[in-house]
């Protein structure tokens, strides 16, 4: 148990999920979790986007930074006729010590206090008086941390999690793996005991746990040795969609083609900028001078100079996002059909390609096969067979996708297998474990 203390008003306990892509945040009352909910362009909403968007904004004589979070992040991001810095997937960087700080406008942000601003604006847009919330909190953390090593990495994902948090004034603060709290909402409504499965599918881990629910363990209060075990593995959303833009975005743009080093000489395009393409949310990174000047370079030595032309254009109109909503929609769309169209205008470049599900299934084959590795190693260490789990649940993003579906149903059977609130379950769990922490406090 992790704890950490700072003053706040309020009482009682919350769950917040801070997620890759969407956050959420719940309370108890009455017994029943209750979300969190915001206002955006496209109606309201119980997730949370985590986005940042810095921008500068000239009051009289003076240039000030104005950084939105969430909804407001995105509004501003798309309204902005010069577009300035989008941030986002902080959470796969929170185990990488190569991401300490980030330069936004000439003044340097720690990492910590990038996710803290996120935080701060969902607590603060959740409850309006944000003080008035309940001062302690169960915090979501993966099995293992995007981009985690070892152990030694996985601590420092938690400590810079947990310093994040310090800031938003909590008095006692708990981690909680991620799928431990969506069993707590699969389990509240059973009838009877069950061994699950647990499969969270996020934007940057997917982790399992194997564990024991049901109405008698609820009666006498859960204990260490019910759950029998907990993987995972830095495999989910993100690395699907990297493959997407690798295979139907990235050669458009360059990657593939030749430049000329010397008279009678070629060699194939960089990869480096390419890298960064594939992390949508990194392609701000390459809008600097040093970054900019070698891209142009590199234009006027393709024999694809367009290509080059076009990338160059996407990293400065800031069009990441964009890129990242065509990539989104194709993969949701090859969640429930056969084929989707892909699409996406940069500059003097437009794509468009008719994707099928069994290309996509190709593309993501590796990322699959560790997914399965992971399930596999899982149930070994818990000494338990296949046979004896009763439910699989599946929550999460990724979730949807028919491969990954595909993964749980070969090992136990699809009948086993359900779901459901795939993108709050996580939030509404870590709020039940809150109220059994502080029962005495729970609204």
């Amino acid at each position: 148990m992790a704890q950490i203390h700072a003053p706040r008003a309020g009482a009682g306990g919350i769950g917040l999920d801070f997620g890759t892509t969407n956050s959420a945040v719940a309370r108890v009352i009455g017994g029943t979790p209750v979300l969190a909910t915001y206002d955006s362009a496209a109606g309201r909403a119980d997730t949370f986007a985590s986005i940042l968007y810095f921008e500068r904004q000239r009051d009289a004589a003076l240039e000030r930074v104005r950084a939105a979070a969430g909804p407001a992040a995105i509004e501003r991001y798309l309204l902005a006729e010069r577009k300035g810095r989008q941030i986002q997937s902080l959470k796969t960087c929170l185990a990488d010590t190569r991401f300490e700080r980030w330069t936004i406008f000439g003044r340097a942000y720690r990492l910590e206090d990038l996710v803290a601003l996120v935080i701060r604006q969902m607590l603060s847009q959740a409850g309006g008086d944000a003080d008035s919330l309940p001062s302690r909190a169960v915090i979501g953390q993966p099995v293992h941390f995007a981009t985690s090593r070892d152990e030694a990495d996985d601590d420092i994902g938690r400590r810079r999690l947990l310093a994040a948090v310090a800031q938003c004034g909590f008095d006692e603060v708990i981690l909680e793996y991620e799928p431990v709290a969506a069993a707590y909402s699969y389990s509240r409504a059973l009838a009877r005991d069950q061994l699950i499965l647990i499969g969270d599918f996020g934007g940057g881990t997917s982790d399992f746990c194997i564990l024991r629910v049901g109405p008698t363990l609820h009666a006498r209060g859960r204990r260490p040795e019910d759950t029998l075990g907990v993987e995972g593995v830095a495999i989910a959303g993100d690395a699907f969609d990297r493959q997407l833009v690798r295979h139907l975005v990235a050669p458009s743009l360059g990657l593939g083609s030749e430049c000329c080093t010397s008279p009678g000489k070629r060699l194939p395009i960089p990869a480096w900028p390419y890298e960064r393409l594939e992390r949508w949310h990194h392609v701000s990174f390459l809008d600097n001078y040093g970054d900019l000047e070698r891209l142009d370079h590199l234009r006027q030595r393709a024999l694809c100079p367009e290509a080059v032309g076009a990338l160059i254009h996407l990293v400065r109109e800031g069009l990441g996002y964009q890129l990242h909503e065509a990539v989104r929609r194709t993969k949701f769309e090859l969640s429930v059909r056969e084929e989707a169209d892909f699409a996406f205008s940069c500059g003097p470049v437009s794509i468009a390609r008719t994707v099928t599900r069994q290309e996509f299934e190709g593309w993501i084959g590796d990322e699959l096969a560790a997914m399965a590795a992971c399930v596999d190693r899982l149930l070994r260490a818990a000494g338990v067979r296949a046979e004896e789990i009763d439910r699989v649940f599946l929550t999460g993003g990724s979730s949807f996708v028919p491969a990954v579906r595909r993964i749980l149903a070969d090992r136990f059977g699809t009948g086993k297998l359900t779901g459901g609130a795939e993108l709050t379950s996580v939030a509404n769990g870590l709020a039940l474990r809150a109220a059994e922490q502080w029962p005495r406090l729970a609204a």
